[in-house]
């Protein structure tokens, strides 16, 4: 029996989405046109891109369900024509409730899939060590931590204090009240 499996996988990306969706509420619509520099994207693409990362994931080990990526050339077509566009002007709250809806159709994707079909391989190109589908999934919730961590830089550019700190502050200083207090 495997402890961490398709339904805690799932749990998990529940979770980093809901704080996806804490960053993109918590930077300002003016902002969703920023790019720390002219050959990265803006904000609005960035979450975007993140919103749409799954739709790998449903062609993959769902639709599809290939045993190789070695000839599977549709990563840049399945973002393209998929049903997400990242060039697309999509407005604040349009991409949330595209990052709330979508996340959830990803992580319910995720629950159903049995863990025998979780344990499938497939081959990697050029040689690379097969990977599991179960890898594969979780990399695309890796993925959009990184990304999220990008936008967690931003919003300390644009003045914009993170939820996890302002979060965090009033234990601190409860903490230091009781240490004063000792």
């Amino acid at each position: 029996m495997n402890p961490y499996g398709p339904q805690q996988l799932a749990s998990a990306i529940r979770t980093v989405r809901k704080n996806t969706i804490l960053v993109a509420e918590d930077i300002p619509e003016e902002s969703y046109g920023y790019r720390v520099d002219p050959d990265s994207r803006t904000v609005g693409e960035t979450l975007l891109h993140i919103a749409s990362a799954p739709q790998i994931d449903y062609r993959l080990h769902g639709s599809e369900r290939v045993s190789s990526i070695e000839d599977f050339q549709l990563f840049g077509t399945i973002l393209k024509e998929g049903p997400i566009h990242e060039k697309l002007a999509y407005s604040k709250a349009q991409i949330i409730e595209l990052l709330r809806t979508d996340g959830e159709k990803w992580a319910e994707f995720v629950e159903r899939i049995p863990q025998s079909q979780a344990d499938e391989l497939v081959a990697m190109p050029n040689g690379a060590p097969s990977k599991s589908r179960f890898e594969m999934i979780q990399s695309t919730k890796e993925h959009e931590m990184h990304h999220r961590a990008q936008l967690m830089v931003v919003e300390r550019l644009l003045g914009v204090v993170p939820h996890l700190t302002r979060n965090r502050r009033p234990a601190q200083a409860a903490a230091s009240v009781a240490a004063a207090a000792h």
